[in-house]
């Protein structure tokens, strides 16, 4: 490995459309360059590049969970958070604010476009196998999953995909694109790539290599369900699911779940990883993809993210993010249920304390208290476990099953995006609950692409009340924090059955199941960094921006969160802007 080609250059890494890129960034940046402009063609070359972007991209963690969530209706900001996060969770971010800084997304791009350019994807070892082929797909995820981020954060974006290395090309003028654009070019661009394996480094640092990569078929489905090509992002979804652990493996959504233990209401115990996600490699793994964070606050991308969300003597004990009045009203209004040994179910009362009247999943991954004695002091203290690592996880295997029934259901498959809720997915329960709906040749051709064997004991196995003690591995995302929820009357596929009109009794059911998606994506994953993004993709396809007021309305549950000064009635109050260069 050649040291040599790692360099350091100053340079303004990019420019807004017509703007340069001497405006756009401070020339004193420091932004690093894999290498003296030549081509990228011995192993050395590759590993040092790619550890290199895999490094600017941890500058984007932390920003990558608190854009998404600070602006959501899931948590609520305390006195103790800093002036910047507080303005962020209020809609009232400045140009200074040190959440709204471009140019680290765009470190990471010219670094990806850098790669992309030099890289020699024709070289082949003794078998005649390209040697940088996985390598340079995972650079060109990196840098389409980037530009998606910037995207959805600031609208409108500048939009270079070659390497910016001098002072001319950086005080060069550069078109802007919208998420549509982004989305257009990045789907054609992955679209070659799509079967690529992930690189093989083995281990980086402390963690296997394989957590740090972007699937290409789950960044496409991404790319296409903000574009609207809902049935294209179902089958990308589909796509990294059943090639996860190989070509033709399988990768089921698991028996984890937290459950009442009885009838009393008493004790509940938890299955699998709902308290903390590991991040050890296995076939049945949850984490697909991490940015790892330091290990030291030194060492310059150490994660706040725990300081953030949970009480320690660093933060004097006092938390900045808290769940939001509206988080603990949903967990609490879900119902639950426990089946008997005769089949019988019994649902959990209201009003039990400690959040456990309703889904389980809010109780269980977060503690509090009030007055703890702490040493001489007493303090309020709060823990959220997801936030026991440094790292910062962006995918995991619940949130693509939750795509893909988001997906589904935009698609036209709302009775299938309900099974992923309600029961989990294999080829019976397609066939039986899915197939009858489809009303078209059409319709049932594209359904039946979607092959979820249950002929064997690796297949999908979905709980069935009838046979108690088959084995079970898929259950509905729902049944995860909420009991059974196939078998919940309350938990049922929406339906009127007054709408006589065909297609207006579909597109209720259509808008109804996106609402239980947008619910269980809240329950499921609340304070990772996706809500404020749900909520957005569900108010550009319905052209309504009041859907995201009307929730944040509620965050504080006073129906009115008097922090945020903006009217949020135009789609330019749900974007970030810098300095009128980039964003709306």
């Amino acid at each position: 490995m050649k040291a040599k080609h790692i360099i350091y250059v100053i340079l303004g890494i990019l420019t807004l459309g017509m703007s340069s890129c001497s405006d756009f960034f401070d020339q004193d940046s420091d932004h690093v360059t894999f290498a003296d402009d030549k081509n990228i063609n011995e192993p050395g070359d590759t590993i040092y590049s790619l550890t290199g972007i895999l490094q600017q991209l941890q500058a984007l963690g932390d920003r990558t969970v608190l854009l998404g969530e600070a602006r959501g209706d899931l948590v609520s900001v305390t006195n103790a958070a800093s002036s910047d996060l507080r303005d962020l969770a209020n809609f009232n971010v400045g140009d200074d604010n040190k959440y709204n800084s471009p140019r680290d997304y765009y470190a990471v791009i010219n670094n990806c476009n850098f790669y992309i350019a030099k890289c020699d994807t024709a070289v082949k070892d003794s078998r005649n196998n390209y040697i940088f082929m996985k390598e340079y797909a995972a650079v060109k995820a990196i840098r389409a999953w980037t530009y998606l981020q910037l995207a959805i954060n600031y609208g409108h974006v500048p939009f270079v995909t070659e390497p910016i290395l001098t002072k001319e090309q950086s005080d060069a003028t550069y078109p802007t694109q919208d998420i549509q654009g982004i989305c257009e070019y990045f789907l054609k661009d992955l679209a070659p790539l799509a079967n690529v394996a992930r690189p093989g480094l083995g281990t980086i640092g402390s963690y296997d290599s394989r957590f740090l990569y972007f699937p290409i078929n789950i960044v496409m489905g991404d790319l296409n369900l903000w574009s609207g090509h809902y049935a294209d992002a179902a089958l990308c979804y589909y796509r990294y699911i059943t090639t996860a652990n190989g070509n033709n493996s399988y990768f089921p959504i698991g028996v984890d779940m937290v459950q009442w233990t009885n009838s009393n209401w008493t004790s509940v115990s938890a299955f699998g990883e709902i308290r903390s996600v590991s991040e050890t490699w296995s076939s049945g793994r949850e984490l697909i993809t991490m940015i790892p964070g330091d290990s030291l606050p030194s060492q310059g991308n150490y994660s706040q993210l725990r300081n953030i969300f949970n009480s320690s003597e660093t933060n004097n004990y006092e938390v900045s993010l808290t769940p939001s009045k509206s988080l603990i009203d949903l967990s609490n209004s879900q119902s639950n249920n426990i089946l008997t040994s005769e089949g019988d179910v019994i649902y959990t009362p209201s009003g039990l304390s400690e959040n456990r009247s309703g889904d389980l999943r809010l109780n269980m991954v977060w503690s509090s208290q009030n007055n703890l004695r702490v040493g001489s002091k007493r303090v309020d203290y709060q823990h959220i476990s997801k936030f026991s690592s440094r790292n910062i996880h962006i995918y995991r295997k619940a949130m693509v099953y939750l795509r893909l029934a988001e997906a589904l259901n935009r698609a036209g498959y709302p009775h299938f995006a309900y099974q992923i809720l309600a029961r989990g997915v294999n080829n019976s329960v397609i066939s039986e609950y899915v197939l009858p709906y489809c009303k078209t040749a059409s319709d049932s051709a594209f359904v039946e692409q979607f092959n979820f064997p249950n002929t064997a004991t690796t297949g999908y196995l979905v709980f069935d009340i009838r046979n108690t003690d088959s084995p079970v591995n898929t259950i509905g995302i729902h049944s995860r924090g909420s009991g059974w929820a196939c078998y919940d009357k309350n938990y049922q596929m929406p339906d009127d059955s007054t709408l006589t009109d065909e297609t207006a009794r579909k597109n209720y059911q259509i808008e109804k199941v996106e609402d239980m998606i947008v619910d269980e994506n809240a329950l499921e994953c609340c304070f990772e960094g996706t809500r404020y993004y749900d909520l957005l993709r569900v108010a550009l396809r319905r052209n309504d921006p009041t859907y995201i007021a009307k929730k944040l309305k509620n965050r504080n549950g006073s129906g009115n969160d008097s922090g945020i000064t903006k009217s949020l009635s135009d789609w330019k109050d749900f974007f970030l802007s810098w300095k009128g260069k980039i964003g709306y």
